[in-house]
């Protein structure tokens, strides 16, 4: 009687079908350490995103991404490539009216009470020269920080700016001239509307002694430096001009301002911070 012959099957074959029949889910064991993991996720990722621009509809840039929902205290890891799934799945390029949709999917994905995503990226926008009025590109940082609670989002707008700040007590005690420095602002808003980001640019950047441009002619910078001699300013006059600004916005619900100046004649920084809301 003959015998039933089996089909070969190749090593590497045989090999593969035992290794995928002995992968292991091991974040799905059960942790017994009792402590649910308010945020876990992938950081560091860089990702092409599409915001809104005041001046041209919109503006394309690369933005550094990070995705986070919370893990119950019986699991014990989450599953990361699912992040990175979840940001695929709406395209190669992330809109910012997106986000929403980001976090109710991570949601879905993870079965997780929350999630937040973060995006930090350099914003640009065209400046003239005040004398010359020569044309440059100047950059700026702005970041989202949004969390998804069931259906309802938090979001938060933060941006910041470099100025110039000329000391009022330098101006006041010296026979010639006064120290100045550079100084960085940072501005962060929750609002009923969308605030747009050139908006706080111009905030920030009008409450300094001057605001900063990328190109400079010798007139230009005559024209800056004795406006800076003729507006000094504490960083204390700096984020209460800013926030005066900000009380008066009808979108505006919480703000949090900060100035860091990097003292040109200390061997320290100076800083302040107003909170509202």
């Amino acid at each position: 009687m003959a015998g039933i012959i089996e089909p070969a099957v190749p090593p590497a074959k045989r090999q593969d079908s035992k290794a995928k029949s002995k992968l292991h889910d091991k974040q799905s064991e059960r942790d017994y350490r009792e402590l649910r993991i308010d945020k876990v996720g992938v950081r560091g990722l860089r990702f092409p995103i599409q915001v809104r621009d005041k001046a041209h509809s919109v503006q394309n840039t690369v933005a550094t991404i990070g995705l986070f929902v919370d893990l119950p205290k019986e699991f014990k890891g989450t599953h990361m490539s699912r992040f990175l799934e979840v940001l695929n799945a709406h395209g190669s390029v992330v809109h910012v009216e997106n986000i929403p949709e980001i976090l109710y999917a991570m949601q879905k994905k993870f079965q997780a009470a929350t999630s937040h995503l973060e995006m930090e990226f350099p914003y640009f926008m065209l400046k003239t020269a005040p004398v010359s009025g020569k044309e440059s590109l100047m950059d700026y940082t702005a970041r989202f920080d949004a969390a998804a609670c069931e259906r309802e989002i938090d979001f938060v707008l933060t941006v910041k700016a470099n100025v110039t700040t000329l000391c009022p007590c330098s101006k006041a005690i010296s026979a010639r001239g006064a120290h100045n420095q550079r100084g960085e602002v940072t501005v962060q808003v929750r609002f009923r509307r969308p605030i747009w980001i050139e908006d706080l640019i111009g905030v920030m950047e009008s409450s300094a002694s001057s605001e900063l441009y990328a190109l400079l002619k010798r007139e230009d910078e005559k024209a800056v430096t004795e406006r800076a001699y003729d507006n000094p300013v504490f960083v204390e006059d700096l984020v209460r001009n800013v926030a005066l600004k900000l009380n008066r916005h009808p979108d505006i619900t919480w703000y949090k301002v900060e100035a860091e100046n990097q003292e040109s004649i200390h061997n320290h920084n100076a800083y302040a911070c107003i909170e509202k809301g």
